[in-house]
Parts: structure tokens; sequence; C-alpha cells
């Protein structure tokens, strides 16, 4: 057996709090391997990056989720009991339920009803002066999410749940207020959904056939029974909470636009540009930085030793930006993706593998539609300037965005 390189530092946790996105691609740069075994939480934890190590990754025969993701992580950002750290016959069968929500007529009725939500809010914006798009999209998103899962949300509750959402969001990797934060919202949130279930399956209000409230509400395992209502709370909000958080991406796609404003013409007038762009933004820009996973039984891979019980790290940011599989990773470029096929293993924003069977998020096609949407109206519906502000990405905050949130104004409507 190779042994694997082992990170110089006796427990690693700090550095990796400090190197944000970066900690796992500089370690392996350092040590010229795309693997390497740390600690973390005091725990041994390997960690990897790359086409091969994700295949290996989402090999299920090889790895399970349960007690994969520190309890710090699954009491705020996922929810303790949700389908992210199930396994085998559970996993695929609670799965199922979140895939059938996402049928492509269903992503496409949340697209129009974003896309008439941001229409609508465009003459407020031209009279508004400077606008904030992070603040502007999270509420939009909240909104538009809550209507089309089907559950009721007054005009009033709008700002109160997107800062619950956005709470649980940036809490995992935090330490202090940020974290307790996203505790408080956790709690917050599956409270209020927790009683929305309820009432759903008393019918009060009834619910639209094929909605995600009514499909998760009514679901059955394997032996007739609801899902315990705090269950499926959680798997609601893993339905709400992800959307919401296409926010990041769709600022992200702003910078880009700013950042190339050559493709702001290139989007306007043609729809494979757009897709290719979207790609591009959700490759090159930070969203989630790892995935976690436990060896099922002990098993030798290349040459290396993976003993049952250790956990694995896969590093997202890192192979979307491995110079092997995309040269020149650090420059943004739309056009790697013209004709791309895609691969399951090597673009990885938002995990990999199949996304009926595996642990790859259900609502990628919601973020893409979503993106391509925001896209559209910023390049067609409106025209905007971007005062001066403070646009840098820190890269050691995870999750990361512009301080400034992206401020536009001058907004005018153009078509």
């Amino acid at each position: 057996m190779s042994p694997i390189p082992v990170d110089r530092s006796p427990e690693s946790t700090l550095a990796f709090l400090r190197d944000g996105y970066r900690f796992i691609g500089d370690r392996c740069d350092r040590y010229g391997s795309d693997i390497f075994q740390t600690r973390l939480l005091l725990e041994p934890t390997i960690c990897l990056r790359g086409r091969p190590a994700a295949v290996l990754f989402y090999d299920d025969e090889r790895f399970v989720r349960q007690g994969a993701m520190p309890m710090r992580g699954q009491r705020t950002l996922t929810g303790v009991g949700g389908v992210q750290g199930l396994d085998d016959a559970a996993h695929r069968e609670r799965k199922a339920m979140l895939m059938s929500i996402m049928t492509p007529t269903a992503i496409r009725q949340l697209g129009q009803l974003f896309d008439d939500e941001w229409r609508a809010r465009i003459p407020v914006w031209e009279q508004s002066g400077p606008v904030v798009l992070y603040d502007e999209v999270s509420r939009m998103l909240t909104r538009v999410v809550c209507a089309w899962a089907g559950v009721p949300l007054t005009g009033s509750d709008v700002p109160r749940r997107t800062v619950e959402l956005h709470a649980m969001i940036e809490a995992p990797a935090a330490v202090g207020p940020r974290h307790w934060r996203g505790l408080l919202g956790r709690r917050r949130a599956e409270r209020w959904i927790s009683k929305v279930v309820e009432r759903a399956r008393v019918g009060s209000p009834p619910t639209a056939e094929g909605s995600a409230l009514r499909v998760i509400a009514e679901h059955q395992d394997g032996r007739g029974r609801l899902l315990p209502r705090r269950i499926a709370a959680v798997d609601l909000l893993n339905v709400l909470r992800p959307t919401v958080a296409v926010d990041r991406f769709v600022v992200f796609a702003a910078l880009a636009l700013h950042d190339h404003p050559h493709w702001r013409e290139r989007a306007r007038r043609d729809e494979p540009a757009t897709e290719c762009f979207v790609q591009e933004v959700r490759r090159y820009y930070p969203f989630f930085p790892i995935a976690v996973a436990r060896v099922r039984r002990s098993f030798d891979w290349q040459g290396h030793h993976f003993p049952r019980g250790r956990r694995v790290v896969l590093d997202l940011y890192g192979t979307n930006h491995h110079p092997e599989l995309w040269p020149g990773p650090e420059q943004f470029r739309p056009d790697r993706f013209t004709g791309w096929r895609g691969d399951p293993f090597s673009f990885i924003p938002q995990g990999g593998g199949d996304h009926l069977t595996d642990h790859r998020c259900a609502g990628e096609w919601i973020t893409i539609e979503l993106m391509k949407r925001a896209v559209t109206n910023l390049t067609t519906a409106m025209s905007y300037r971007v005062p001066p502000q403070d646009l840098a990405l820190n890269l050691r905050r995870m999750p990361t965005l512009p301080p400034s949130g992206f401020v536009i104004d001058g907004v005018r409507r153009t078509e």
C-alpha cells in the first residue's frame, strides 16, 4: 500500500475555517497529490479532489452518508433526519419522493413565477434609487418558492422567513453569532413548517396536487406510514432553503456580466450562450465547498487504504477548478461549455453522480432554470448602472458573497 500524504498540522479545523474554499486544493498542490489525510473536528479525515475521486465518492457500495456530516451542519443546514443523511433503500425512497416534484413542467412553472416576480419589481426599482440585488432576489425567491411549493406565506412574513433560511445557509462553517443564528433559524423554520404540514394533512387549506407540500405531507414509507411531522418539515425545508440559496448564484451571474460585459450581448441574443454562461458561473464561482461521507467497509483504492468508518471529504470547489479537468480554471470562459455533453463527476457544483439515485442535489435543474431567467432579465428586461462598491469575493468565508450584495442603480425597464 502507498501511504496517503498526511497534513503537517495535528488538527486542521481552524486552518479549514481560515483557508475556506482553498483548504483542500492548496494542500493537494502542496503534496502533489489529489488525496491527503488530516484531522478535522478532532477526527482523522481523508480529503479528495478530482474526477476519479468523485467517481469513488459516489460509489454507495463503499460509502455511507449516515453520521458523516458533523452535527453542527445537520442542526443548521440540512436538518437532522433529512434525505442527505440517508443510505440505501431509505435514501432511494425519499430521493424518489423529492425527484417526483422536479418535473420539467413544475420547474418551468417555478421559473415563470420568478420571471413574473422579477418584472413586477422593475417599476419599484425604477423609483427607489440604489438596490441591493442580493436582498431583492432573496425575498423574491422566498415568495416564489413558497407559492410554488404550496406553502402559505403572507407578504409581511417574507422578510422573517428569508432571514431564517439565510441563517441556516450561513451557519455550518461559522463560529459564534453566525452559527447561533443558524441554530435559531433552523428551530423557528422547522416549527413553522411542521405546523404547515400538520394543517396540510387535514386539508386546511387544501393543497395543490403535485405541490411539494402535498407530496411530502402525504408521502408514506415502505410500511405505509406517513413521515413524522418534523422529518416532513425537514424535507420540505430542503426544497425551500436550496431554492432561496440560488440568490448567491444570481448575484454571481450579475457579477460575471459586470466583469465580462461582452457576454451581456451574447446572452441577450443567444439562448445557447446563456446556457454556457450559467454553467460557467456555476463552475467558476464558489457555492458548496465540500461533500462528506464515511467509509462503509474497508477497501483499497489506487494503492491507498480506506479504513471502515473513516470520514472522507470531497472538494467540490477544487474539482470544479482542477487544472486537469478545466484548462485555465481561474479564467472565466463560458465557451468551454459549448457542445459540452455533461459529466456527473467532473462538474459538481451541487454534488456529483446521478440525480435520481445518488446524493446529487435534487434541485440542480431548478438552479439552472432560475439562473437563466435571471440572466435574461438582467440583459433584456432592464438596464442599470453598477456604482463603485466592494465586489471582491473572500474565499476564506463559506459561503461567500460580495460584501456589497451587488448594488445597482438607475434601473430602467427596456422591454
